[in-house]
Parts: C-alpha cells; sequence; structure tokens
C-alpha cells in the first residue's frame, strides 16, 4: 500500500511538471511570432510613428525659428487662423485637387492604353515592356531637370519642335507663364506617372483566363462589349488599389513640383504639399505648417476611408 501510495505521489508530481512545461512551451511560442516582428515594430515606431506625433505636438505650438522669442504653446490658434484667415491655404486645396484629379485620371486612361497594348503579341515585346517601365524608375529630380531643360524658352527642344510643326509662332515660356505652367507641369509628371499604371494593369491583364475572352468571341461579343463585361471587372481589384496608391502619392508630391517651378509663377502651381514645404523650408514656421499638414493629413485620410467604403458597397452590390 505504501508503495502504491508512494508511485501514485510521484506519477502526479512527474505530471504537475508536464503540464508546467507544457505551459511555458505555450507561451513561448504564442509570444515567437511578436518577436520575429519586433524589431520591425521598433523600426515603424522609430521612423513613423515619432515623426507623426511630432507634427501633431508642433502644431499646438508657436514654432518659427525665425521669431524664436515668440515660440510657445498655441492651442488651436494655428487651425483657427489657417481655416478663417489663410487664403492661400484654400487655394493651395483647389489645385492640389486639380492635380489629383487631372493627374490620376490621365494615368489611368493613358497608362490602360499602354497595358492592353503591351499585353499582345508582336515583335520585340520584351524591348517595349522594359523601355516603357523607364520613366518610373527615374527619380523626380532627375525627371524635373530634364523637363525644364525641354521647357526653357530659349534652347528647350520642345520650342524647336513646335516652331517646326507651326503649332506656336513663337517661342513660349512654359514653366514662367500663367496659362501655360500648370499644365507643362500635369505632362511632366504624367511621363512619369503613367508607366505605374501600364506595368501594374499589364500584370493584372495576363492573370486573365483566355478561356473568358474566348467565351466572348463564341457568343459574338466584340471588342468594346468584351473590354466592358470581361476586362474591366477583372480589372477591378487591380484599379481600385493602384487608383488609391497613386492618389495619395499625388497628393503628397513636392520633388517635382518643387524642381520645376518652386511653387510659382504666382502659387498657380503651389499644392497643399508645396505650401508646407514652403512654410517650413522658405519660412522656418515648422508650427504653422505642422498645422497644415494635421489638416491634409485628415483630408487625406477622410479620402482613403470613403474611397473604400464605397468599393466595398459596389463589391457587395455586386455579389
Amino acid at each position: 500500500m505504501q508503495l502504491q501510495q508512494k508511485d501514485k505521489a510521484l506519477k502526479k508530481q512527474v505530471k504537475g511538471r508536464q503540464s508546467s512545461y507544457q505551459e511555458s512551451t505555450f507561451d513561448f511560442e504564442k509570444w515567437l511570432p511578436y518577436l520575429f516582428i519586433s524589431p520591425a515594430l521598433v523600426f515603424i515606431a522609430g521612423f513613423l510613428f515619432y515623426p507623426l506625433g511630432n507634427v501633431f505636438y508642433y502644431s499646438l505650438q508657436n514654432y518659427n525659428a525665425n521669431t524664436p522669442f515668440y515660440n510657445g504653446f498655441a492651442g488651436l490658434d494655428n487651425f483657427i487662423r489657417i481655416l478663417t484667415q489663410d487664403p492661400q491655404f484654400y487655394a493651395s486645396l483647389w489645385i492640389s485637387g486639380k492635380w489629383v484629379g487631372s493627374q490620376v485620371s490621365l494615368q489611368v486612361i493613358f497608362g490602360m492604353s499602354i497595358a492592353l497594348i503591351l499585353n499582345q503579341k508582336f515583335k520585340f515585346r520584351t524591348f517595349f515592356r522594359a523601355a516603357a517601365f523607364t520613366p518610373w524608375a527615374i527619380s523626380g529630380v532627375l525627371t524635373s531637370v530634364m523637363w525644364s531643360l525641354m521647357y526653357n524658352e530659349h534652347m528647350g527642344v520642345i520650342n524647336d519642335l513646335f516652331l517646326k510643326l507651326g503649332i506656336i509662332d513663337y517661342k513660349e515660356a512654359w514653366i514662367a507663364d500663367l496659362d501655360t505652367v500648370f499644365p507643362a507641369v500635369v505632362v511632366a509628371e504624367l511621363w512619369r506617372g503613367i508607366p505605374f499604371f501600364a506595368i501594374t494593369l499589364l500584370s493584372a491583364l495576363q492573370s486573365i483566363p483566355d478561356e473568358l475572352y474566348e467565351a466572348a468571341k463564341v457568343d459574338g461579343a466584340g471588342r468594346i462589349k468584351t473590354f466592358i463585361h470581361i476586362t474591366l471587372p477583372q480589372l477591378k481589384n487591380t484599379l481600385v488599389l493602384t487608383t488609391l496608391l497613386r492618389c495619395v502619392w499625388e497628393y503628397n508630391n513636392v520633388d517635382l513640383i518643387f524642381n520645376l517651378t518652386g511653387g510659382g509663377p504666382a502659387h498657380h502651381t503651389t499644392t497643399l504639399s508645396m505650401y508646407v514645404a514652403e512654410l517650413a523650408i522658405r519660412e522656418n514656421n515648422f508650427g504653422y505648417g505642422s498645422a497644415i499638414t494635421v489638416i491634409s493629413f485628415t483630408i487625406l485620410l477622410v479620402f482613403v476611408v470613403t474611397y473604400l467604403k464605397i468599393s466595398r458597397m459596389e463589391r457587395g452590390a455586386e455579389v
């Protein structure tokens, strides 16, 4: 009897140790994924959340490096001044809307056209596909330098070409004229942005099964009906994602405009992001610029959430 009792007690002790070991092992396995992603989380926190928090902090401050004796807590004064006393804010917001609308719509149209062409079978197709991606690989600074030389009034190739073709009668200062500066900058950014849509839509086109097109051909559908009822629905998810990303990127675009026109002439190309850069870099008014950044961030966040909700509603209605 005593031996049996000792044996049972020993078994209970062994089971207790095994259960405690299993619990500790379970806890380790539970936290192991978080351990693996912790370096990335630290990186994101250091390079994203910390600067973002600083922007929100400085938006509530009077922080101007040119007048440090006025620096201090301002509360909502910066926001009240922006919304009630700053006409340039609304002008820049309107230009940003025109910029994003024109860029994204035209890039989608031309990018779709190029993707459809590159999806066909013809000689040297691989070469043309690589060439179509080249403008996207060039930095905004190099793009702005190249287009500023092309737009140059005295030695630009665009004036020379248009004069020979009889399109213009005299040399035009494309990025100095109030009537032509905005379209000129739009064209320069289109040259850089169209390849993004061309390549992404081309990859989506290649994933569409050929059986769908063969069935449409058997049913007697033409090219237009096939494009509307087969190609576009198959590209919808790609179009939603790429259009959203491009809206965000173009809304925050600074490098090309800053280097090509500097926001001028007479603020005709000063988008909201350019206005923030002008306040922060040229005027050192970091508090006021941060307040505009917070408003800009809020506008962009509302747009993204609304855009995604509308796309989900349309997807649910189709189902």
